[in-house]
């Protein structure tokens, strides 16, 4: 290798002494990195200002000193002022007539390294040429012959600018690939739209925000582009920037069924309006995420409402129910025995409403693991067996793909038992009950409860919702909807109620999340930046039979991601260098990207940790490599 630098030096250096003019060039220090032998010869420079190394300051010393300059009253200040020119340099053009009479024409230009590269080329037979055509041009008039020469000199100076002009397009250039390449990096489509609302500028990056949109979207409308139901959510505040007003909104993506966040900022110079930018992120695990954390903190806030209500009702029950005992150990009629029955009896449903009111508004957390909704669904219909009467048919239809998901099994399967039961009570002898389970996109795990019943009345789709809203009078508690909207709620899904043609509709949807299973081999992205807590996870990995590539922070880990699409499995921090948390890389990801591990050795109440419960299952520090297998395997720790 350094031979070949030798060989390629040597032979530069010879290419230059072949030009005829002579050129230099220094760096920024005003030393000489290299000149050609034509540098030496015109200004008859002894040896030492023409090695590399050389001082700028000594050259011009020297030339003041042979007269290069003509008289020069005060050499120092001169030189000065040579070098003081020199370190603000610009490009430039001139020509200058030495004191031996020749004429040469100095041209410069800055290198984008620093320093800058000077050609002098000896113009004294063009001159004389010039004089010559003066002095002997009788048709020529004095005015043409000197437009002629000062078109010749502005030719020769224009020429010195379109060197510095392509240099700065090529910086130029640069930039503008830098640029593109961050931004097409970044997890977000940014565009630019103008007055005609149209894009002139994308990412390309709107298929992996928005899919089935179009790929190839410059000039085209934003209308065309993102379809009429998306592009009628969005025109206002479209309409709003490209009046100058800035607008950040989210939005609901009815074809991809995502959670949109786009934020409009208007393009002004001076008084006119050119355009917009636009920047469109995916917040739909974020916004699940944000959805589960706003229900548990009702939940607190009813817990701690209820139990000083819960206490005292309890103490009131026990006296009921103490008394109700005495009053039968005494003689008392007989037309007074149901009248201590009935009081008995509300006393214990009271009771039994205090407990389902303590399950709602206490602790619960979720707890995901792999699950597969077959057998999820096979264990459903098992239990609802006993529950259903002959002429009721339970009718399961699984749509979704040989995938497994993480789910809260105890709560969803809760959940889907207290829908068949009501169904069940609303339908009567016989009739159907339909279950059926698919995935929207890549989004949601969908539910649909469906019976041939009369449906929900109109004031049941209202308050169906609300705690202790019952059709059923004194045989319903009202907490039966409550409580699966409340674990759909903690699961960051959503709820609805409705009717069908035939009967009622409640439709249940949860976080896509992928499963996994522990297997033999496999990429694992350990994001982790404790180099020796780093080196001994990479430790269990490789013996479990994994390769492993490795990050520190929440930026290196993207740029693997989107580098290794092999990748089968993300084992992350939550706290991590940088001001990005494990749950911000986990919440930018899509769907369809590798299933995470958490590990943490925060506590469970703490607010990350709680928001990465939802979002994958936590493994908490410290661990040993079984537990790490069993986390891989199960998706929680048993």
């Amino acid at each position: 290798m350094d031979n070949f630098v030798k060989d390629g030096s040597a032979m530069t250096q010879a290419g230059l002494n072949l030009i005829q003019q002579a050129l230099t060039i220094y760096d920024s220090n005003l030393r000489l990195v290299i000149c050609n032998s034509r540098f030496g010869e015109m200004f008859n420079l002894p040896p030492e200002l023409t090695m590399y190394g050389a001082e700028f300051s000594k050259t011009i010393h020297h030339l003041v000193e042979k007269g290069e300059y003509g008289n020069v009253a005060e050499p120092k200040n001169f030189v000065n002022d040579r070098v003081n020119t020199a370190r603000a340099f610009e490009p430039h053009y001139m020509e200058r007539t030495r004191s031996n009479g020749q004429v040469i024409s100095v041209e410069g230009s800055p290198l984008p390294q620093g320093g800058w590269v000077t050609v002098y080329t000896d113009i004294t037979s063009i001159k004389r040429q010039e004089n010559m055509l003066r002095s002997r041009s009788k048709e020529l008039s004095g005015q043409l012959l000197s437009h002629a020469e000062e078109l010749a000199a502005k030719n020769r100076q224009l020429e010195s600018t379109n060197v510095a002009l392509e240099e700065a397009k090529r910086e130029l250039t640069d930039i503008e690939a830098r640029t593109r390449l961050i931004t097409e990096m970044m997890p977000a489509h940014i565009s630019y739209v103008n007055q005609e609302r149209r894009y002139t500028y994308s990412n390309q990056a709107l298929t992996s925000v928005m899919p089935e949109r179009p790929t190839d979207i410059l000039g085209r409308s934003v209308a065309e582009t993102l379809g009429t139901s998306a592009y009628a959510q969005i025109e206002p505040s479209l309409a709003e920037g490209l009046q100058g007003k800035s607008k950040v909104f989210e939005f609901t993506d009815e074809l991809s069924s995502r959670r949109i966040r786009t934020a409009f900022t208007p393009d002004i110079n001076g008084s006119k309006i050119n355009g917009v930018y636009v920047m469109s992120t995916d917040v739909t695990e974020e916004t699940q995420a944000r959805a589960a954390l706003q229900h548990a903190s009702k939940r607190q806030m009813a817990a701690q409402l209820t139990s000083g209500l819960a206490h005292d009702f309890a103490n009131l029950l026990t006296i009921i129910l103490g008394t109700q005992s005495r009053l039968e150990k005494m003689q008392v009629p007989s037309e007074a025995q149901p009248l201590l029955a009935a009081i008995k009896d509300a006393a214990s449903r009271g009771g039994t409403l205090l407990n389902t009111i303590a399950d709602m508004t206490g602790a619960r957390n979720l707890s995901l693991q792999t699950a597969s909704v077959p057998i999820l669904l096979e264990k459903l219909s098992t239990l609802t067996q006993s529950a259903l009467p002959a002429k009721i048919k339970l009718v399961i239809r699984n749509k979704l793909p040989e995938n497994s998901y993480l789910l809260d099994i105890g709560l969803l399967q809760d959940a889907l038992l207290n829908l068949i039961l009501n169904a069940r009570d609303a339908i009567g002898p016989k009739g159907r009950i339909t279950v059926t389970a698919q995935e929207v996109k890549t989004t949601w795990i969908e539910f649909i409860i469906t019976d041939t019943g009369p449906g929900f009345s109109e004031e049941a789709l209202d308050h169906g919702l609300d705690p202790f809203f019952t059709t059923k009078g004194v045989e319903g508690t009202g907490l039966g909807l409550t409580m699966v909207y409340d674990m759909v709620k903690i699961s960051g899904g959503e709820m609805a109620i409705g009717n069908n043609y035939a009967g009622a509709r409640v439709v249940l949807r949860l976080p896509l999340r992928k499963g996994f299973g522990h297997q033999a081999s496999g990429m694992v992205l350990l994001v982790e930046d404790n180099p020796d807590l780093r080196d001994t996870i990479r430790a269990m990995l490789t013996h479990l039979g994994h390769s492993v590539v490795e990050a520190t922070s929440v930026v290196e880990a993207r740029q693997l991601i989107a580098g290794l699409p092999e990748i089968a499995l993300i084992l992350c921090d939550l706290k991590l260098e940088g001001v990005e948390t494990g749950v911000d890389l986990a919440e930018n990801m899509d769907a369809s990207g590798p299933p995470f591990i958490f590990m943490t050795s925060l506590p469970e109440p703490d607010e990350l940790h709680q928001k990465a419960l939802r979002l994958g299952p936590v493994l908490p520090k410290p661990f040993n490599q079984g537990k790490l297998k069993e986390v891989m395997q199960n998706g929680y720790s048993e």
